[in-house]
Formats: C-alpha cells, structure tokens, sequence
C-alpha cells in the first residue's frame, strides 16, 4: 500500500482526487517524477502504486428538527344571539259585549259585571251563560229561572272571557300587523321616545323568523 504522503502528492500533482486502482510513477533520468493512470514510457523507471478503494459513504448529516409549530388555534366564535320563540296567542270573546281580542293569557281572571249589561231581563241565566260560546257564570241566580227587572239593577255576577288558542298563521298575520304599527310609531316618535319602540321592532323580528 503505498504511503500516505504518495496520494498526497498524487492529489497536488494531478488536481483531481484519488481514485481506486492502479497509479504508475514513473521517473525519468532527469529525476523529474510523474504520477499517472498508464504506464510508463520505455525511457522511464516505473513503479506502480495501489489506490485502496475510498469511495465510503459520506457520514450521514445530521439534521436538526424543529418542534411542530402547534396548529393555529381558531379564533372563538361570537356567541350566538338566542333565538326569540314564537310567542302564544289567543283570541278571546269578551263575556259582556261579546267582542273578539287578542291577548297572551289564554285564561284571563273573571270579572263582576252587572246583569243588565248582559241583557238577560227575561232569560234564564243558565241559559245565557251556561251554552257554548257564551259568557261563564257563577251566581245562585243562575237556577233560579227568569230574571227580574230588579234582580238585574241590583245584582252582578262573576263572568269570564272564553279563550281560544290561535294557530301558527293566525299568530304570524297579528306578528305582522303589530310589527307595521309599531314601526310607524318608531319613525314619527321623538328620539328620547325611540329605544322601547326599536326594542319591541327587534323583539317582533326575531319572533317572525319564525313565520
């Protein structure tokens, strides 16, 4: 195996780097030494040099990994603003005049009213107040038969209007007429009288959402 410092020499020499086989010196009488790849001329004094095999792979490179960045964390949702459930309607029949309303109690408190504001001088009250779609009654007059011009100017009895749950498109035709009332009130208003108004505009939107 040649020495160390011959492949030295060969690589200054040649420029180019070793490579496995067989490398001829060659001397010439002028003691002028060449290295090279064939052999020398018949002028020259040849020694021949093996180039152990130096082709090894390269150390491996280390490679610094960086931590994984975290995944970007999403920005939280606002929160969402409840929805307003549609609201429950009745229409009721009010036990003295007989005339039709809407209201949010489907069982309003009986009330006294006199008897001669229900026109009953010469029926019985059982009868009046006691069938369908008319007003209630609870008085011991009621089974006493006919009654009196002046058991009527100094009697009242307990009365109640009859209630109806309204259905979803009943209730959406009142939404939407409540909701145009209320917003002609919110443009002619002064603005100090504006906020419970746009409140009940805001609040009847969000109920015909649902419609």
């Amino acid at each position: 195996m040649p020495h160390p410092s011959a492949l030295l020499l060969l690589l200054a020499v040649t420029g180019t780097p070793a490579v496995a086989g067989t490398v001829y010196k060659c001397s010439g009488a002028d003691g002028r030494v060449i290295y090279q790849d064939t052999p020398c001329a018949k002028t020259q004094r040849q020694q021949t040099l093996q180039l152990p095999d130096d082709t090894t792979a390269p150390p491996p490179t280390s490679v610094v990994t960086r931590p994984d960045r975290p995944p970007p964390v999403a920005a939280p949702a606002p929160p969402s603003t409840p929805g307003v459930p549609l609201v429950q309607l009745y229409q009721c029949r009010h036990a003295v005049d007989g005339s039709l309303y809407v209201s949010r109690n489907g069982n309003p408190p009986p009330f006294r009213a006199p008897l001669g504001m229900l026109g009953a001088l010469s029926t019985p009250l059982g009868e009046v107040y006691g069938s369908p779609n008319h007003a209630g009654i609870s008085a011991p007059e009621a089974n006493r038969g006919r009654v009196s011009a002046g058991l009527v100017a100094n009697n009242y009895v307990w009365v109640q209007d009859r209630c109806r749950p309204m259905s979803v498109p009943e209730i959406c035709s009142e939404l939407r007429d409540e909701q145009e009332q209320n917003a002609r009130k919110l443009q002619r208003a002064f603005k100090s009288d504006r906020p419970p108004l746009q409140r009940r505009d805001d609040e009847l939107q969000a109920q015909l959402t649902h419609c």
